[in-house]
């Protein structure tokens, strides 16, 4: 049965004192639930957040790492380096970085494969720009993502990988997909996995939709059968929000 999981992007915001401040408030809140519960905070405050939550079930993931194992690349974080600080997820792909960081399938096939390597589960992002839906390229779009990044990986390996479907029209701009045409595309998704693995294989990756879920909309996307929880941008940054999105699941 796959997981249901409820992530928490908090991308540039909160120093390590307001890193440690919504840590402490999420674990007084946290109500117990099936779903995994995963925060990503910034690179410097990473490992202070692991030390914090290292005996409660919030998992801390990171936002992103470089492909190479080491080497000349200044500012850049290996696979190794975070698990070194007991980081064992990583958020790949995002439409921030493959928009303002030049992040295309080929390099993020390399990034999956290190993180693989070195035995991290991924959390793909990917989805379509608004003028691909408009013109009804939005399947396309993300059928190729997903084939260019994630389609020379064998059957073994998908056991590290979780989906994280975010239309980039919706994310930061209050803008939100239906639940329906979340479903439409979470299915999708799940056959085009089936069509090229198995339908057993298929059944078992948790898809995750990201794109402006809050507390008002949160039950009604989860409740949708392909949806397996979400990732949260802005509403991950609010204890009370965050906490009200996981009950939702």
């Amino acid at each position: 049965m796959r997981k249901k999981i409820v992530a928490g992007n908090w991308k540039m915001n909160n120093d390590l004192a307001e890193t440690q401040t919504l840590i402490s408030d999420l674990k007084k809140s946290m109500p117990a639930t099936d779903a995994e519960v995963k925060i990503a905070p910034t690179y410097t405050s990473l490992y202070p957040a692991y030390e914090a939550l290292k005996e409660n079930t919030i998992e801390v993931v990171a936002q992103n790492m470089h492909q190479a194992e080491n080497g000349a690349y200044t500012g850049e974080i290996s696979a190794a380096m975070l698990k070194s600080v007991g980081i064992k997820t990583v958020i790949l792909g995002h439409s921030e970085r493959r928009a303002y960081f030049g992040e295309d399938d080929a390099l993020l096939a390399q990034k999956v494969d290190a993180a693989i390597k070195n035995n991290m589960d991924v959390i793909f992002c990917f989805g379509e720009e608004l003028e691909d839906r408009k013109t009804d390229k939005h399947f396309n779009l993300v059928e190729s993502q997903l084939k260019n990044a994630l389609f020379h990986l064998d059957t073994n390996a998908w056991k590290h990988i979780v989906l994280a479907y975010e239309p980039v029209w919706a994310i930061g701009t209050g803008e939100t997909a239906s639940p329906e045409q979340a479903q439409e595309m979470h299915e999708f998704i799940r056959n085009t996995i089936a069509a090229k693995y198995s339908q057993s294989l298929a059944d078992e990756v948790s898809i995750l939709y990201g794109g402006s879920v809050k507390p008002n909309n949160a039950k009604e996307i989860f409740s949708k059968p392909d949806v397996d929880g979400g990732l949260i941008g802005g509403a991950s940054l609010k204890a009370e929000d965050f906490v009200a999105i996981v009950k939702a699941i």
